[in-house]
């Protein structure tokens, strides 16, 4: 990137320019996503300035996290930080990393009153300053992590190529890469990409979908999965303007450190039965945006889903049914039927 922006720009429109929510210029970093419910009920609870001047543009936060290290990027002013804390309880531990002073003020001043909300003896939360693509600077060790999220923070990176790579640094094996952020139908053209006002709002900076794809695939995760996915809307005609005919999307993606994914859906012969043991997913557990696994109805999948769901901490939670002794070709995609109400009961991406 040219040198007529630079990080100082971000920390400047995150810290000075943007005092709450209602600066913002788009939807972008405001979500319309819909919270599960256990998750607003600990919202509630969150200090009302906290919620103010936190700016993210989905919901990252996966299920079954009791007793995880979770490591939240581009934490801003903690909500998300603060919601982890509860899901985790008090074994479990979250990092949360930024490199905006004004905004880690905001989230270290109530680290100990938070943990006296949620009854904790002592808090089990941290906030280290400094850049996601830096985290070795900041001591956090190789494969020591369950859960990395982000909240609409990934497109700020000037070197997402690092990000990704140390990303998965960190991740145990079998750990989950859980994060929501902004991505385009097409790349965005040069000149767009110095624009400070577009990269604050996490235009300027959002991944090609495509180039998405590949950026994970070299760093070693061939598949990604899409929890969930839609349009932002451009509300300020400056930035339409600039924008043109490219869309925006804010989407919801997962994707496990597992050395054993292919880059296809490859048929085993294997299915999956969901146990129903995750409190807040009685009913069915949505793995992605086209895998509804319905409490104990076995449902045939491929070879990566099954890794999925067998060999992550989501593993006490499923039946994994078969090997990869005997292959069977390309995994069919196409739906395998629907069952009454809103799961899908087969398919793969």
């Amino acid at each position: 990137m040219a040198n007529e922006v630079d990080r100082a720009d971000v920390r400047a429109y995150y810290g000075k320019i943007l005092k709450t929510k209602a600066d913002l210029k788009t939807s972008a970093c405001c979500s319309t996503e819909s919270m599960p419910e256990h998750i607003k009920a600990i919202l509630g609870r969150i200090d009302g300035e906290i919620l103010e001047k936190f700016y993210g543009c989905g919901s990252p936060i996966p299920p079954a996290l009791d007793g995880c290290t979770v490591l939240d990027l581009g934490c801003g002013t903690g909500r998300d930080v603060y919601i982890l804390s509860k899901l985790v309880g008090p074994q479990g531990r979250v990092i949360g990393v930024d490199m905006t002073d004004e905004q880690l003020e905001v989230a270290q001043r109530h680290r100990e009153a938070m943990a006296d909300k949620f009854g904790y003896e002592k808090s089990n939360v941290e906030f280290k300053k400094g850049y996601i693509e830096a985290l070795d600077t900041m001591g956090i060790a190789d494969e020591s992590v369950d859960v990395v999220v982000s909240n609409c923070v990934v497109n700020l990176s000037f070197d997402k190529g690092r990000l990704l790579q140390e990303i998965f640094r960190v991740l145990k094996p079998g750990g989950e890469l859980y994060f929501s952020d902004v991505f385009t139908s097409r790349r965005i053209p040069a000149e767009l990409k110095e624009d400070p006002v577009l990269i604050g709002e996490c235009i300027a900076g959002a991944f090609y979908t495509e180039d998405f794809r590949r950026a994970m695939a070299a760093a070693g995760c061939p598949d990604v999965r899409i929890v969930s996915s839609r349009e932002i809307l451009i509300h300020d005609p400056e930035v339409n303007r600039k924008i043109g005919l490219t869309r925006l999307y804010s989407q919801t993606v997962r994707a496990f450190k597992l050395a054993s994914l292919e880059d296809r859906c490859e048929d085993f012969g294997q299915h999956a039965t969901y146990l129903g043991t995750i409190a807040e997913a009685p009913h069915c557990f949505n793995l992605d945006d086209h895998h509804c696994l319905e409490t104990g109805r076995p449902m045939l999948v491929c070879g990566n889903t099954a890794a999925m769901l067998s060999e992550t901490r989501l593993s006490k939670h499923f039946k994994v049914v078969g090997d990869r002794s005997v292959h069977f070709g390309l995994f069919d995609c196409s739906p395998a039927g629907t069952p009454e109400g809103d799961c899908a009961s087969g398919g793969c991406c």
